[in-house]
Formats: structure tokens, C-alpha cells, sequence
């Protein structure tokens, strides 16, 4: 589509937003302090941002019971790598470029978390083992080196109404995941069915 109205320097895009505000240009700190170790003890969910090497990005959910991602320090934090598809998107970026982006979720929290850091793959069995579930440990453990915090607000989360159930839509309008990945990856000779069950086995036996 050939948009005749777009925005290409900075200077035009600041042209049509207000000045930033005391608080919002205050607010980034360099470290986690109380209330960011607090937040992200709280939290069962993050997305992990990564980009490759030439500029592909990829954003991904990371979840488990509060209190899964490590503080290890006040610059340093650890997210076990728990079982997964093995596509490895995420890793095989920070291994091309570091640099990566989190966004820390809690329930019912309009406002989220925001860390940007360095990251690393690590095998060190002391700290997998402090992240072991089930009996098992990850394969490696993402190591982020803290270099930006802060708190975004809530507005994005007041607009989507994504914590008011009567907001939601019902999933049973919706076709189903099993159905989506059996026609996306339809190469591989699995319908629905056969995707369906695949799910479920790994939900039920593969989570750790």
C-alpha cells in the first residue's frame, strides 16, 4: 500500500506530541532497586525481546510461578530457559546480539515493568539447579546485565480492558490454536486432531 503521509525524522515526529514530562523523562533508572526486585518477585510473566544480528526481531512469553526470574544482584537477573519448541529463536539472537528488552506482567497490575540490558547464555550448575522444578533443571539460564528500568503506565492495559473478564473474547469464536498450526505448518502431514493431541501431551508432560 503506497501511504502518502509518513513520518521520517525524529524532528517531525516530536512536532505532533507534547513535550515529555518531568516524571516520564525522570523515571529510568539505571539499577533494581526495592520496588523493581519487588515487581519482578510478583511476577508469573515477562515477554523477552531479542533481535538477530541483521535486525530481525522476536518477542516471546516466559512464564512460571512468581518469583521464577532471579535477582541476582542490583544489575543482574537470571531467567531459566525452561522446554520450549527447541526453535531457540530467542537464544540464537542473543548469541548474534546481546541486547535485549523485558516487559515484567502481574495480574490485575495495570502498570508494568520495563528492563533493557545485555544478555548471555549460562550453564553454571549451581545456578541451574536453584532453578530446578520437577527434578529437572533447564538447559542454560538467560543472564540479563541491567542497564535501563522502569515503570510504563497503565493506559495500554486501561484500553485493551485486558484484567476485565467482561471484556474478553470468548474463545469459543475463535478457531482453534490446534487448527491454526496444523494449517501453518500443513508440510508436515498433521491435522487438526493429531496437532490437538500433540498439544495436550506437551502441556501435560513437557511443561519442565
Amino acid at each position: 500500500m503506497d501511504f502518502q503521509d509518513t513520518i521520517s525524522t525524529i524532528k517531525e515526529l516530536l512536532a505532533i506530541h507534547a513535550e515529555v514530562s518531568v516524571v516520564a523523562r525522570n523515571k529510568q533508572i539505571s539499577s533494581l532497586d526495592l520496588h523493581c526486585r519487588e515487581f519482578i518477585t510478583a511476577s508469573p510473566m515477562l515477554f523477552l525481546s531479542t533481535s538477530s544480528a541483521a535486525g530481525l526481531c522476536d518477542i516471546t512469553p516466559r512464564g512460571d510461578a512468581p518469583g521464577f526470574v532471579r535477582v541476582l544482584s542490583d544489575s543482574m537477573l537470571a531467567i531459566p530457559e525452561r522446554n520450549g519448541n527447541n526453535r531457540l529463536d530467542s537464544a540464537r539472537n542473543i548469541l548474534e546480539n546481546p541486547a535485549v528488552g523485558l516487559i515484567f506482567l502481574i495480574p490485575e497490575v495495570l502498570e508494568t515493568l520495563r528492563v533493557n540490558g545485555r544478555a548471555r547464555l549460562v550453564r553454571d550448575a549451581a545456578l541451574l539447579e536453584s532453578f530446578m522444578v520437577n527434578d529437572k533443571v533447564p538447559k542454560f539460564a538467560v543472564v540479563v546485565e541491567v542497564e535501563e528500568v522502569f515503570i510504563q503506565c497503565g493506559k495500554a492495559f486501561k484500553r485493551s480492558g485486558l484484567w476485565q473478564p467482561e471484556t474478553w473474547t470468548t474463545a469459543k469464536n475463535l478457531t482453534s490454536r490446534a487448527k491454526m498450526l496444523a494449517d501453518h505448518a500443513k508440510s508436515a502431514g498433521i491435522n487438526e486432531q493429531d496437532m490437538q493431541e500433540v498439544l495436550e501431551t506437551a502441556y501435560r508432560e513437557r511443561l519442565y
